[in-house]
């Protein structure tokens, strides 16, 4: 995998390829918010870049590109509530714990915890739905924020393409009333993770072996069941909540949205068009990867956020790399 070129201004440290230890020189911690205890690890030094990941991960799906973003911002990524190693509580009868709102305020908690009241931030999948409802509840703290392979919840659940359903089934059968989803997933967990993983055109080839093994690990009834709160959640108040603001409040930061020519979302959905319902500076970039851009193409993906989080204009892809480099609204 070759390195990353250099920005015009020469101030882009060069893409480092990792070793076997995950996120290697990031310290451990855990942090106490009103609603749960996080696990979080913090590396870097500069700008705070909070680095939410997606199900079924967790903040490991970061390794192959934080330590390079850490050459110039301090990076800061948690296990979201009810993933990895943070707790998992009670999601409560309408699964309010397990709301992207309730994830959100989590990790304002952790920022503010550690010194940082304003900061940026990007999103995977579950983790971009979070930074997506973090930048419309608090926009004051939130400076900047990218969302890595997904289009909004909202127009997702009206805009359902059969392609996408057949792929994405997990959205309906996880948010099955309580245990039904749990006791047919936690029959096999190795299984399990292995064919979630596992995506169509794309393969296990692109994890790290150490971290699939994390993400093993951390496959447990208790993950499954507040995986399954998550999805709930989604269906009920986070859709509720999006439909509620719609066409009434939008992201006013500068917003990314990089999204996977080979995954699910570049396949059955036009983002740019589905962003540009909820950002008024919206940036929407393709790259030939699948559901997971930064563990498969971290070289593409890595220059792509340090461009975006450092405020410059972005360089064009290599040649042949295809994609859309610069569709822009406002910008």
């Amino acid at each position: 995998m070759a390195s990353s070129s250099v920005d015009a201004g020469g101030r882009m440290p060069a893409f480092r390829k990792q070793g076997s230890v995950l996120l290697e020189g990031f310290r451990r911690t855990r942090i106490r918010t009103p609603g749960a205890e996080i696990h979080v690890a913090i590396g870097g030094s500069g700008p705070p870049l909070l680095l939410l990941h997606g199900n079924p991960l967790t903040h490991v799906s970061w390794h192959k590109v934080a330590p390079s973003l850490a050459e110039s911002f301090t990076i800061v990524a948690p296990d979201l509530r009810g993933y990895g190693d943070s707790a998992k509580p009670d999601g409560g009868p309408d699964h309010a714990a397990y709301s992207f709102r309730a994830m959100g305020e989590d990790n304002f908690a952790v920022m503010r915890a550690l010194g940082f009241e304003r900061f940026q931030v990007a999103g995977h999948d579950r983790g971009a739905r979070v930074a997506f409802r973090m930048a419309l509840d608090q926009p004051a703290r939130v400076a900047r924020v990218a969302l890595l392979d997904i289009v909004p919840t909202h127009y997702l659940l009206t805009h359902i393409t059969l392609g996408w359903a057949v792929e994405s089934y997990h959205w309906f059968f996880m948010a099955q009333p309580y245990p039904f989803p749990e006791k047919l997933l936690t029959a096999d967990l190795d299984y399990y993770i292995q064919y979630k993983l596992n995506k169509k055109g794309v393969g296990l080839e692109i994890f790290a072996p150490e971290a699939l093994a994390e993400y093993a690990r951390c496959t447990t009834p208790e993950q499954i069941h507040a995986v399954c709160e998550d999805y709930r959640a989604t269906l009920g108040l986070d859709l509720a909540m999006d439909s509620a603001d719609h066409g009434k409040r939008r992201i006013t930061c500068p917003t990314l949205a990089l999204w996977g020519s080979q995954s699910h979302v570049g396949r059955h959905y036009k983002p740019r068009e589905a962003w540009s319902e909820w950002a008024d500076d919206l940036t929407g970039i393709a790259i030939p990867t699948g559901h997971y851009p930064a563990e498969h193409r971290p070289d593409l993906v890595y220059p792509i956020l340090w461009q975006f989080f450092s405020g410059e204009k972005f360089a064009p892809l290599p040649a042949g790399e295809g994609g859309t480099q610069r569709e822009a609204l406002g910008g």
